[in-house]
């Protein structure tokens, strides 16, 4: 992993996840992003870690994965977050641990977002927090969903 660019609000702005939030907030949200770069087969978090960042994905494909469903078989693939999606909502739900793995399948370059700052700022400006959890909450439901039909899958 590597930084490759500094983080401006163009660029955050651009970003389907943080379409419609005040430029004050992306400037906020700014001061403590990079972008880097993930190579094929590198694991971005493993499940049970500390969850201390929040990923928006620029370019390339990550396996949200889980343990294997059956003893010695391959990881249970949960589903697959591509560009203009974010990986990791583990950064906000006490004990910041993530759930499962995440692993680069194609190249992948996405924004990292730091969660202790990003944590703090919500706390700083409320409707920052709000928004974020409102977002944040969507993409748990569909993760969530995503989950339930690789195991009904599993089952049959």
């Amino acid at each position: 992993m590597q930084n490759i660019m500094e983080i401006d609000t163009t660029l955050l702005a651009k970003q389907p996840f943080l379409k419609g939030f005040p430029k004050e907030q992306l400037d906020m949200l700014a001061e403590n992003a990079m972008v880097v770069e993930f190579p094929v087969g590198k694991y971005i978090f493993n499940e049970g870690l500390a969850a201390n960042r929040f990923y928006i994905i620029l370019k390339g494909e990550v396996a949200l994965e889980s343990a294997p469903v059956k003893k010695g078989g391959p990881p249970a693939l949960i589903q697959t977050i591509k560009t203009g999606d974010v990986l990791g909502w583990s950064w906000l739900f006490p004990p910041y641990q993530w759930n499962f793995d995440a692993r680069a399948v194609k190249p992948t370059t996405a924004i990292i977002l730091f969660a202790a700052a990003l944590r703090k700022n919500c706390e700083a400006d409320p409707r920052l927090g709000y928004e974020l959890m409102k977002r944040v909450s969507k993409v748990v439901v569909t993760r969530l969903q995503a989950t339930r039909q690789q195991l009904l899958k599993a089952k049959r």
